[in-house]
């Protein structure tokens, strides 16, 4: 398992502008993205033993992490 974080600028680094962009622009996308940052951090911490959690719970955030992702991408290729 990569250790890496999954900042949005990196994982779409073809839309890094548009992401920067809509951040400003769109109240619901700077929200979205806000909180993608924060569940990517906590993974993040969880995964480098930081902030160790069980087991189920960094799934979890794991699976919210995703959902929010797909959702910006939706967003930004609409």
């Amino acid at each position: 398992m990569s250790h890496t974080p999954h900042e949005l600028h990196d994982e779409f680094p073809e839309l890094a502008e548009k992401v920067s962009e809509m951040k400003q622009k769109d109240a619901h996308f700077g929200k979205l993205a806000d909180e993608y940052h924060q569940v990517n951090r906590a993974v993040h911490r969880a995964e480098t033993l930081v902030e160790p959690m069980e087991e189920l719970a960094e799934v979890e955030l794991r699976k919210k992490r995703a959902a929010l992702k797909d959702k910006l991408y939706q967003m930004l290729t609409a």
